[in-house]
């Protein structure tokens, strides 16, 4: 694959990934916690807001990948 489509494609599975990815974290914790203490909401939401990163980082490294095959 080329490199610049590479790029463009991983950039528009970030962008979707991470509005999806913040929307289901936010309905869930709405929907699941609301009853909770605020020490669980606040652990929920830190781990949420954090988990992101490595589907992220796994986007961002296929995006860098060299597109030739290196035998």
């Amino acid at each position: 694959m080329v490199p610049s489509f590479r790029r463009f494609v991983g950039m528009v599975v970030l962008v979707v990934f991470v509005i999806v990815y913040a929307f289901t974290a936010m309905v869930i914790g709405d929907l699941k916690l609301q009853q909770a203490s605020f020490v669980v909401q606040l652990i929920y939401f830190a781990v949420a807001g954090l988990a992101w990163v490595i589907p992220a980082g796994a986007i961002i490294w296929w995006m860098q990948k060299d597109g030739r095959n290196q035998t």
